[in-house]
């Protein structure tokens, strides 16, 4: 194909092509490389956060399948103070069961009133006791070493959130992965690099994933937080169920707290997904999601440009990529179509095969700890241009707010559940009394101790100290006294 770009005629076509295919490979370079230097945050021998004392782990699910129990039992190897199971009312009988079975000491099952992931994620927040709380999808799985690792990065003070990275778990026992599953492999692949990359350039990161996530309780358990969480809208009328761990890190990023991603294999959590045709509505789901979120976080919040200016930018740079992306076979298209002396099998061949030559360079990482996905490769390119046209189906249709793989879930509108929670009333009411943020804790329910960062949020040892209108959420007060958290 090289030499067709020595016919002047075909200059018009190929110029365009060379410069986005430049930049792009340049834009990944830079990730590469990033992501080449990256390093984990490794634990100290003398920890400040233990597992048994500290985390709670947090687990809302309404159909829960065989992966739950493997997921419970590496959660359980992680040695929790508590883990909490929150479902719905149908869903208690077989959950509380599975948790007699399993260890009645450690878990517990709550119900909320309808299926609502945000909801319950709430309702296990204001009845955690410990200063670390840790989402977890029913399906994810972790590394015996997981919460040793996570746990190290909240050493800083500042540390709000803290993510993982992630590879695929094989539905089928065997350990067979249809293609659909090796899909969402190459898919984790390049997120893992690229929030490396993000978390070694300026230390945020797009998305911290909600399969599994850490975080500070007091951030969760702020009366403000809770209400802008449950009532979260797009367009102010449909309310978002999914996208949770999208307004999490936005939270983050708006409220001064750091957040970091280990990228390691000690803190590398395994999940299932769909193993069939339904796999492309999650993908839709979350590109919807993705949407939404970054669209409030360029033009509405606007904190990430100065936070975070290399994610901002990332941002940005996927509103055009599938316009990139389609760039390509346009133009040879074009070319294609033109009465030129060169053969147009040249001309496709070539291109075809260049494409599955760097296809299979970027997902090299995946490729070396699974090389029979190679020959799904082809089954990749092809997903990548379905996937572009796909986002932009999603930009037009951000109103729908459906689960798309759970029947009946997020599809009710705000109106509808304003008749249903006279919580969210009372929440409202107590909202401006409390705003947990790291650089503005200077009301008069904090206590004036100078800390390291000059601010009066920390307690004479140190440590964060949080003291609010707890009552009104139903948190007693003096809960968080292991850190110095008390009144």
């Amino acid at each position: 194909m090289l030499y067709l770009t020595n016919d002047a005629e075909l200059l018009p076509f190929f110029l365009p092509l060379g410069i986005i295919g430049f930049y792009r490979y340049l834009w990944y370079a830079i990730k590469l490389i990033a992501w080449i230097l990256y390093r984990p945050i490794l634990p100290k021998e003398s920890p400040t956060y233990t597992a048994e004392h500290d985390v709670t782990i947090i687990v809302p699910t309404i159909d829960a399948g065989e992966e739950f129990k493997i997921a419970a039992r590496s959660w359980m190897a992680n040695n929790p103070k508590e883990i909490l199971i929150i479902t719905e009312e149908k869903m208690l009988g077989p959950l509380q069961n599975f948790a007699n079975e399993v260890n009645p000491d450690k878990i517990r099952v709550l119900t909320v009133s309808r299926a609502n992931k945000r909801l319950q994620m709430t309702a296990g927040i204001n009845v955690t006791t410990t200063e670390i709380i840790v989402f977890a999808d029913d399906d994810a799985i972790w590394k015996p070493t997981f919460l040793t690792y996570v746990l190290a990065c909240f050493e800083d003070l500042k540390m709000g959130g803290v993510g993982t990275c992630q590879t695929v778990h094989a539905v089928n026992p065997s350990g067979y992965q249809t293609v659909w599953e090796v899909l969402a492999g190459f898919r984790l692949t390049i997120r893992n690099i690229e929030v490396a990359a993000s978390t070694h350039i300026d230390g945020g990161v797009c998305c911290i994933s909600g399969r599994t996530a850490a975080y500070r309780t007091l951030i969760l358990q702020d009366p403000a937080f809770q209400y802008s969480f449950t009532n979260d809208l797009w367009l102010g009328k449909y309310p978002l169920n999914s996208g949770d761990d999208k307004f999490l890190t936005r939270w983050m990023v708006s409220h001064g707290w750091n957040m970091y991603i280990q990228v390691c294999p000690e803190a590398e959590i395994s999940s299932t997904f769909k193993n069939n045709w339904r796999f492309i509505k999650q993908v839709l789901r979350w590109t919807r999601n993705t949407w939404r979120s970054d669209f409030r976080s360029l033009f509405t919040e606007r904190h990430i440009w100065t936070r975070h200016p290399y994610v901002a930018f990332t941002m940005v740079d996927k509103f055009f990529n599938s316009l990139t992306l389609l760039s390509g076979p346009v133009m040879v298209s074009i070319l294609a179509a033109q009465k030129y002396q060169h053969p147009l099998w040249n001309t496709l061949v070539s291109y075809v095969c260049w494409l599955l030559l760097t296809r299979a360079l970027k997902l090299s990482p995946h490729l070396w700890r699974r090389p029979q996905d190679i020959i799904w490769i082809p089954a990749w390119l092809i997903f990548g241009y379905y996937f572009a046209i796909m986002k932009l189906y999603a930009l037009f249709t951000l109103h729908e707010v459906g689960w798309g793989t759970r029947a009946g879930v997020g599809t009710t509108l705000a109106a509808d559940i304003a008749k249903e929670d006279a919580m969210g009333e009372k929440v409202a009411q107590g909202q401006q009394e409390v705003k947990i943020e790291l650089e503005q804790l200077n009301n008069d329910q904090q206590v004036n101790r100078v800390g390291p960062n000059g601010s009066t949020y920390y307690a004479q040892d140190g440590y964060p100290k949080y003291i609010g209108p707890e009552i009104d959420m139903g948190i007693p007060v003096g809960r968080f006294k292991s850190r110095g958290i008390s009144k």
